[in-house]
Parts: structure tokens; C-alpha cells; sequence
């Protein structure tokens, strides 16, 4: 006879314990447990077997294991197939996760309209048919019956519709609606995503079936649920952007069949999300006249380089106190640039406001942007503009030092494609072969020779 028993289980890690503590010993989170009633002994839910699934694994050696009858699947949107690294791998499970309204319902959505060689099951278990076919109308009019809706929370049930419908791809939005059969817990608890995601997973296993599920994530950023869901799966992404900026992009966290460095970059447009395959003369606002406190960067998002727009505003304080505000870059790095430029170069902006925006509402985390950051401040500052046919790529030490950056060539090759005459890059970074580039590069090696080179 199963038996039923109350628990406390870590909705971070997944550890259980016999009652509440506010620290879990494991993960070392605060207030993450939860109560949740389990089933234990013979009968409980992990001995029961999955409606026709095969109890019995055979060994295999490694030679007699057969990898040609698993090629990728081509998602029909290049970006996703960059990320991916190719396209679906058969048997894979991808796990999207993003903020509400993000648009991952939509990107799925979009992927399985645009399979029309491939037999597509789409379970929703937070929309209505209704719903599924007025978003489809809008994203792809002439979409084709090889896209099946099914609106469904019941585990056991869906796996039924698979093995009957026999899909080639599997879509789930989203996993936390799920519901195992003789789980007392309610739907997204830790116990039911845990146990909805290993039927989905073994039954992905079995058939060759790519599984994607859609994730919800939690306030601090994370996605929802126990920790033990990202190592089960093969792929995690992240759907990241503001919902009031028009981009959105789309990054491997990780990945077993390819590069965690790629991103893909979406414009959210009233048909869907379009894909932004040269990001760089978007990002780049085309002005005729030059205007102060502005400097364009040469930055790398993951092994991606394009060209962004650093705006910064220095005025006079106010009030007492200085304000100092960041939009898309790290408020502490900017006080440190900002305590460098005081420092090392001189440059009083102690009484000073200071406003930093990168364009386009991205968020970049590239130390090589430190450059393009302080030469905007200086610009803003003296009221004289950066050429609008330079670009820099540095990342500034303290010590007043331009220190090197990775793929320089990448940064380059980018700028020159652009129609940028000269580039600023830091001296120490080697190995550059400066006769197969046409546009000018200058080296320095401290911000005030950079700062020579801007405005003599």
C-alpha cells in the first residue's frame, strides 16, 4: 500500500526535510520551503510505469551506438537554430524561460507554424484553442494543418496523445501547469514539475522526441521550480528584453550540443517576433550632425560582435547631492569610471550629475564598453563631440590603463563593415595584422592618450 506523508521540500534545490527550517542546509536559501504531501512505498508513483513505456534498457557499447539517424532539426528561424547550435537534436529537451509577456508563447508559436515538414503537437495548458488560433492567424495566415493544438494539464493524458499522434516535435507552455495523477500537490509545486518533467523526459528518451517546454521564472530572475529541472534537461534558455523596448534576444545558459556564446537578437514587431540578423545598424542612430555625449562601442555579446549607441548627460548638480543614473550598464561600474576619471585623468565630476543610457534598452555586460563609456562622460562634460566616424573598444583598468579584450579582430571587422574610418583599441592587444584592414586603427594605452586622440 502506498502510504502518504507531509514534507518540506526546498522549491531551490528540491532537498526535502521532515519540517520547516528557514535555512535549507543544502543550497543555503532562506524561506524557500514548502509543504507538500508525497506518496512512499511499492505502489508510490516512481515504481508505477509510464503508459507504454519500455521498463527494460539494453546495454550498448559506444562503437555500436548509431548517431546518423539523429540529424537536427531546422526550427525555420535561423536566430533560435544559431543558439541551439544547428537546430533540435532528437530526444532533446530545451527548456525556454523568460518573464511574463516576454513573447515565448509567441516564439514557439511561430517556430511550430513554420514547421510545415514536421508533425507538430502543441499542448497548452494555460490558453484556449480560441486563443492558440487567433495568435497563429495574426503570426502566419497561411499556416497548414501539420500543427496539432491540444489544450491539456494531465501528464498521463498527454502521453497517451503522444504515443496515438505520433508527433516529430513536442511543445509544452508550459511545464508548470502540469499535473501528475496521484501527486496530492498542486500544479507547479516542486514535486509535480519534478516528477511531470521525468515522465516527459523518459518519454522523450523512448520515442527520439524533441521536447520544448516553456518555463516560468521567478522575481529574482531565475527560472521557477527546483534546481533539479535545469540539470535534467539538455538546453536552457533565456528570453531576455524590456517590454517596452522593441528587442528582445535569446541566449543558451546551457546546452550539451553546442556553444553557451551565442545569442540570438529579435525585433518584437504586431506580426510576431522578426529576426534582427545585422543588430549593429539598428542599435546605431544615423544623425546628421554630431552631438555631444555620445560615443558608439564595438562591444560582444557572447562570441557576437555588433556596434552600440553609449549616451551619457554631465550637468551641473542641482542639489547637494549628485545624482549618478544608469540605464543597460552596471551603476558600480560607473562609479568606478567615474572615480578613475576624477583620480587618474584629472577630470573634476565630483559636483556633477551624471545620466549613462545605452541604446536601444539593451543591457551589455562587456567590460570592452568602458572605453566608449568615459569618452561619452568627458564628451557630455566639455561639450565637444566624438567623431561619428570613430568607434572604441577598451576596457579601462584602475590604474587609468586601457587594458586588451578578446577578439579584437571580430571588434574590427565589424566597424569596418559598418563604414567606421578609425577605431580605438588598447595598445597591448597583440597579434593584430593591421595590413588586411582598410579602416584606421589607433592604439593607446591610457585613457588620456585616448582622450588626445578624441578631441585634439
Amino acid at each position: 500500500m502506498a502510504k502518504t506523508k507531509t514534507v518540506y521540500i526546498c522549491s531551490n534545490c528540491g532537498t526535502e526535510s521532515p519540517k520547516w527550517i528557514g535555512k535549507c542546509f543544502s543550497c543555503g536559501e532562506w524561506n524557500t520551503f514548502v509543504e507538500e504531501v508525497v506518496q512512499t512505498g511499492k505502489n508510490s508513483l516512481r515504481s508505477q510505469p509510464l503508459p507504454g513505456e519500455i521498463t527494460r534498457a539494453t546495454p550498448l557499447p559506444v562503437s555500436g551506438i548509431d548517431t546518423q539517424r539523429l540529424p537536427r532539426i531546422d526550427t525555420g528561424i535561423e536566430e533560435l537554430n544559431r543558439v541551439l547550435g544547428g537546430g533540435m537534436v532528437p530526444g532533446s529537451l530545451i527548456l525556454l524561460g523568460g518573464e511574463p509577456g516576454i513573447g515565448k508563447s509567441t516564439l514557439v508559436l511561430q517556430m511550430a507554424l513554420r514547421l510545415s515538414r514536421y508533425k507538430v503537437l502543441y499542448v497548452s495548458g494555460e490558453e484556449s484553442p480560441g486563443q492558440i488560433k487567433l495568435r497563429a492567424d495574426r503570426l502566419l495566415p497561411d499556416h497548414g494543418d501539420h500543427c496539432l493544438i491540444l489544450c491539456e494539464t494531465s501528464v498521463e493524458q498527454i502521453i497517451a496523445h503522444i504515443y496515438n499522434e505520433k508527433p516529430d516535435i513536442l511543445i509544452i507552455d508550459s511545464i508548470q501547469t502540469l499535473e501528475r495523477e496521484g501527486v496530492e500537490s498542486a500544479p507547479g509545486s516542486v514535486t509535480q514539475v519534478r516528477e511531470s518533467s521525468a515522465a516527459i523526459l523518459r518519454v522523450a528518451k523512448e520515442q527520439n522526441l524533441p521536447v520544448l517546454l516553456i518555463g516560468h521564472i521567478n522575481k529574482e530572475g531565475s527560472l521557477a521550480g527546483p534546481k533539479v529541472l535545469e540539470h535534467m534537461v539538455d538546453v536552457v534558455l533565456q528570453f531576455e528584453g524590456d517590454r517596452h523596448y522593441m528587442y528582445r534576444i535569446i541566449r543558451s545558459v546551457k546546452n550539451r550540443f553546442g556553444s553557451t556564446s551565442e545569442i540570438g537578437i529579435f525585433e518584437m514587431e504586431s506580426g510576431g517576433l522578426r529576426e534582427v540578423t545585422n543588430p549593429s545598424e539598428m542599435l546605431l542612430a544615423h544623425q546628421d550632425e554630431e552631438m555631444s555625449g555620445i560615443a558608439i562601442c564595438a562591444a560582444l555579446e557572447g562570441v557576437r560582435p555588433f556596434l552600440i549607441e553609449v549616451q551619457a548627460l554631465a550637468s551641473t548638480a542641482a542639489y547637494g547631492t549628485p545624482q549618478r543614473s544608469s540605464t543597460g550598464f552596471d551603476l558600480r561600474r560607473l562609479n568606478m569610471l567615474l572615480a578613475v576619471l576624477e583620480k587618474r585623468a584629472g577630470f573634476k565630476l565630483a559636483a556633477k550629475d551624471v545620466f549613462l543610457n545605452i541604446a536601444g534598452g539593451l543591457k551589455v555586460t562587456d567590460p570592452a564598453i568602458d572605453l566608449a563609456v568615459v569618452s561619452a562622460i568627458l564628451s557630455s562634460n566639455t561639450d565637444l563631440p566624438v567623431s561619428r566616424d570613430l568607434c572604441l573598444t577598451g576596457e579601462v583598468g584602475l590604474s587609468g590603463e586601457i587594458r586588451p579584450v578578446t577578439r579584437i579582430e571580430q571588434r574590427i571587422i565589424e566597424a569596418e563593415k559598418l563604414g567606421f574610418k578609425t577605431i580605438i583599441i588598447p595598445r597591448y592587444n597583440k597579434g593584430i595584422n593591421f595590413n588586411k584592414f582598410e579602416i584606421r586603427i589607433q592604439q593607446c594605452g591610457k585613457i588620456e592618450e585616448a582622450f588626445r586622440s578624441l578631441f585634439s
